[in-house]
């Protein structure tokens, strides 16, 4: 088996491993970033991304992106709609901030062609198998390289950002599934269209049909959402039958149609490791918790993660102080779970559940109008929808 040896070993090259890498890199520390996806597969597997106003100040203060302030779409609010008609969350007028619509797979694409223009050493398509020695000094990424010839990385900390489904996990927790865990009993139904806008900010409507999201790509091409049940075939629909179900969930609007060219079905996962850190090994992004998407949190959460690991391992790294890597769950897991409460709040309160009785239902938007009638509920939606402050700046 080849050994290694490197100061950081990341695995999953994703937004979390990727902006790791490249913010120890301006501090000068080492990684080897690992990922059992191709380059190609992962910058051309689609997805949306709203980032708030922290995660654009990160991306676009140390150089991992530009195209987000030049492509990316600033939005200033959000409407919620419900009983026929919308009522706007104006975040610029509450809060002073925004959030930007630059889907993940750009922000990705950015980060890795910055990355590799440093030098960066980046493996696609090596596969991690488990982690050793967790509770060592020198953990070990046990791997198999694209030709499928065992390789071992040896390093001082290594990080699991391989997402939901991590590898890493099981050398933190004890187990690839330990955590708290919470199964939603419904799902978005997404399509890609060929269309223009049908708003200028994203529509999160709640209607007896259930719910929608009514959001925006580009001059040409937009993405929606509509709840549906989780088991549902994708092509079980026609192109008539989704527009129809779109359209009846926002009552009020009309939607503007167009060639459907992607369709799929977005479980909806709650879920956050029993532990973020076990000796030289932690998690960040979905390796360490996933939200259901209502809320805009995934992404973001990922970015807050890192910025407080990241100040952590310099001080270790560079200055042998391991008080900030004791801290980090503790830290982390204070946004973590106001996140969670965030994503859970806006899912509930936006879609119809399949028991919902009458009382339900009525409460509901007793809930949204308690939302957007008073100053402050509607302060609450706009400050933790554009982004709490990043905890772990210097």
């Amino acid at each position: 088996m080849t050994t290694e040896r490197t100061r950081v070993a990341i695995v999953g090259a994703g937004p979390a491993g990727l902006l790791l890498s490249h913010l120890l890199a301006q501090a000068g520390i080492d990684s080897i970033v690992l990922d059992s996806r191709s380059r190609e597969e992962i910058e051309h597997t689609i997805r949306a991304g709203i980032l708030e106003q922290g995660t654009v100040e990160i991306l676009s203060s140390t150089g991992a992106s530009d195209r987000v302030l030049t492509e990316g779409n600033r939005h200033d609010g959000i409407e919620l709609r419900f009983a026929g008609a919308g009522h706007r969350i104006d975040f610029a007028e509450l809060v002073g901030r925004g959030v930007w619509l630059y889907p993940q797979h750009e922000v990705l694409r950015d980060l890795i062609a910055v990355r590799l223009a440093a030098g960066a050493d980046i493996r696609f398509g090596v596969t991690a198998d488990r982690v050793e020695d967790a509770a060592g000094d020198r953990p070990r990424v046990v791997a198999t390289d694209a030709a499928g010839e065992p390789l071992e990385i040896e390093a001082e900390i290594v990080v699991g950002a391989d997402g939901s489904r991590s590898v890493v996990r099981a050398a933190v927790t004890g187990s690839q599934t330990g955590g708290y865990f919470r199964e939603y009993p419904f799902a978005w139904f997404g399509i890609l269209c060929e269309a223009p806008p049908s708003a200028d900010e994203l529509i999160y409507s709640n209607s007896p049909d259930g719910f929608a999201l009514i959001s925006q790509r580009s001059a040409t091409v937009q993405r929606m959402y509509f709840q549906c049940d989780p088991e549902v075939d994708p092509e079980s629909y026609s192109e008539e039958q989704l527009w129809e179900e779109l359209q009846k969930r926002v009552p009020g609007t009309t939607l503007n149609e167009g060639p459907i060219f992607q369709r799929d079905v977005l479980r909806f996962r709650s879920f956050v490791a029993h532990e973020l850190r076990r000796g030289r090994v932690a998690l960040v992004g979905d390796a360490a918790h996933t939200v259901p998407p209502t809320g805009a949190k995934g992404m973001n959460l990922a970015v807050a993660d890192v910025v407080v690991l990241e100040r952590a391992l310099r001080a270790l790294l560079l200055e042998g102080d391991e008080r900030l890597l004791d801290d980090y769950a503790e830290t982390a897991l204070h946004r973590i779970w106001k996140a969670q409460h965030f994503s859970w709040w806006m899912t509930s309160m936006l879609h119809v559940a399949p028991d919902a009785s009458d009382f339900d239902r009525l409460r509901q938007l007793g809930e949204l109008r308690s939302v957007v009638e008073s100053e402050a509920g509607r302060r609450y939606l706009a400050e933790a929808y554009t982004g709490w402050p990043l905890e772990g700046l210097a």
